[in-house]
Parts: C-alpha cells; sequence; structure tokens
C-alpha cells in the first residue's frame, strides 16, 4: 500500500475468517485503509458500512453451519475512484423473498454506493462496489 502521497492508495488485499467476530475487526481495518483518501466522515461511514454488509452477508451466508472459509477484502483507487471487492469462496444462496431477519444487505449496499456489482459462480461470490472519492478543499491531488 503506498501511503506517501495524501489522498491515494493503490491496492490492499487482506483475509479474515468468515466469523461474525471478525466483522469489528474489518471495518476497523478498512477505515485505516481509508484515512489516507481524506473522505468525510460521511463518506467514510458510507463505504464501511456499504463494505460491513457485504462481508456480514460472506460470513452469515456463504458458508454452512460446519464450514470453514475465508472473506478477502481488496481496495484500490484509480483515479477519483475507489474500488473494494469482497470475495468468499462459499455457495451463493440468493436473498429470501420475505427475509425472516435482516434482508436488507444489498440494497443498503445500493444506497450507500454509486455502483454494485454481484457475480457469483463455483469459485464463490464477488461484490464489487464503486465509490467516488471527491475533490476537497485542501486534499492533496494524486
Amino acid at each position: 500500500m503506498e501511503q506517501d502521497v495524501p489522498g491515494h492508495v493503490e491496492f490492499v488485499h487482506r483475509s479474515w475468517p468468515a466469523d461474525p467476530e471478525q466483522l469489528v475487526l474489518i471495518r476497523r481495518a478498512l477505515a485505516g485503509w481509508l484515512a489516507p483518501l481524506a473522505l468525510t466522515e460521511e463518506e467514510t461511514a458510507d463505504v464501511v458500512l456499504a463494505v460491513d454488509e457485504a462481508a456480514a452477508n460472506a460470513v452469515r451466508h456463504a458458508y454452512g453451519p460446519d464450514e470453514s472459509g475465508a472473506v478477502e477484502l481488496t481496495l484500490w483507487t484509480e483515479a477519483d475512484t475507489l474500488y473494494i471487492e469482497v470475495v468468499d469462496h462459499g455457495s451463493w444462496r440468493p436473498p429470501a423473498e420475505r427475509p425472516t431477519e435482516g434482508g436488507r444487505g444489498i440494497s443498503l449496499m445500493h444506497t450507500m454506493s454509486e455502483a454494485v456489482l454481484i457475480r457469483f459462480d463455483d469459485r464463490g461470490s464477488r461484490v464489487l462496489l464503486r465509490h467516488r472519492i471527491p475533490a476537497h478543499p485542501g486534499r492533496a491531488e494524486a
């Protein structure tokens, strides 16, 4: 990860066990990765919430009760855009039409992100989130 230029992060990748207790660690690591981008508190909160929903879906739905697995996050920037990919290697389970609990994660991701792309196959699921990195007064341009 390159951090010598304010407002610039090229690429970060990390993997965590697919365990609900890891979600707080994922959010904390993500907030640290976002710090060099000098986003507003609201922008940071939107990104963290969208990623948390994607990671929580992977933790709760990708693996069966007796399966262990991983949740991978990859973050990169290109020009004025932030991309975050959340990957699991489990099985896709489509959202219930009338969920008994939760069930708003994907719509929340769409609300918090500029774009959301979800792909799944026999290798697992990939959620790609795209966010603009708006220019703020005083932010150094990369």
